[in-house]
């Protein structure tokens, strides 16, 4: 009676899942892309912080991403959320702020070529 309802549920749930590491992954990427100097003349935390943070974070979303003991084809867990609020936090906030301190490259009229 059920079994449709909740095959629906389990991907919806596994594509969240596979958004959530995605997401966590473009952060870190990012970070990682970025000078130490740029984090803090941002004012922002450190560079090596952020790393521990978003390698964590993407690690805590890759599990679930790919069923590791069967944590990917259920409800997230709290560290689930956690380093999907940690990502967005980072993408929202951190890279604006320190993408404007990108080094190298010449400069040309229309940007750094």
């Amino acid at each position: 009676m059920f079994g449709p309802v909740n095959n629906f549920l389990t991907l919806i749930f596994w594509l969240l899942s596979v958004g959530a590491f995605i997401l966590s992954l473009w952060a870190l990427v990012h970070a990682v892309r970025m000078p130490a100097r740029a984090f803090a003349a941002a004012g922002k935390l450190t560079k090596q912080l952020w790393l521990v943070i978003l390698g964590l974070a993407t690690l805590f979303t890759f599990a679930p991403a790919v069923n590791y003991m069967g944590m990917g084809m259920g409800m997230p867990g709290l560290l689930t959320i956690l380093a999907v609020i940690a990502s967005g936090v980072y993408l929202a906030d951190v890279k604006p702020a320190v993408s404007q301190y990108r080094g190298g490259g010449n400069q040309g009229p229309y940007g750094p070529w």
